[in-house]
């Protein structure tokens, strides 16, 4: 086992939500992957497998499959989000282990994420995490351009005055850990493939976020 992280100089906690708070193994975003394929059928006329050949196109160019259907077919953000605000929640389980490690972190905690204020609030509610952060900055709160792109990381520290230096930032996505090294976050990058990962802007790696917060060591309470 590898030894606790040192984290003592980090007051600000930002954390990813989707395959982030909770486990990519649930499958719940295969619902929403699911979802996805069948808009981009319906807005598109292709065939199902052709749309979401598209989807994986639009998301490795764009960041999100939402960004390409929005440039390229016109399609209104703000709908685009309104697909998951009713997708069953039932294969997300409360973490006990994951909510006491939260607690125990010194500081401030934030939501960083690619999804928008009603999904998250959903999410976060029904896992029972709501109450241990402070802000959610979702896609909306960055006019929908979505991370990795620098510009939402910029607004993201301006808006809540985040001291970079003195930030964590959790993600399941690799790709979107650079941004934050580049600004100077310590970054973690959480789930089953994060050992495997070589990058050299991800700092820390584990495949469960409970355990490694609950061993990680942090500043003592004043």
């Amino acid at each position: 086992m590898s030894d606790p992280a040192d984290l003592t100089h980090i007051n600000t906690w930002l954390f990813d939500l989707d395959n982030t708070l909770y486990p990519a193994e649930s499958g719940f975003m295969r619902q929403v992957e699911g979802r996805m394929t069948d808009f981009v059928a319906k807005v598109t006329g292709l065939a199902h497998d052709e749309a979401y050949a598209l989807q994986k196109t639009y998301l490795a160019e764009h960041g999100l499959t939402m960004s390409g259907m929005v440039k390229n077919h016109g399609v209104d953000p703000a709908e685009f989000h309104a697909l998951f605000h009713d997708l069953s929640l039932e294969v997300l389980s409360h973490d006990t282990d994951l909510l006491a490690a939260l607690h125990r972190l010194p500081g401030r905690r934030l939501i960083f994420t690619n999804a928008d204020d009603v999904h998250a609030r959903r999410v976060l509610g029904h896992l029972g995490l709501e109450h241990l952060f402070d802000e959610v900055f979702h896609i909306a709160s960055f006019d929908y351009t979505p991370k990795p792109d620098p510009a939402p990381f910029a607004r993201m520290v301006a808006e809540h005055g985040v001291a970079p230096a003195a930030t964590a930032f959790f993600e399941d996505s690799e790709r979107n850990l650079a941004p934050a090294a580049a600004l100077g976050m310590t970054t973690v990058l959480v789930g089953s493939h994060a050992e495997a990962s070589t990058a050299p802007f991800v700092n820390h790696r584990t495949a469960r976020l409970a355990p490694f917060l609950a061993r990680a060591k942090v500043k003592e309470a004043a």
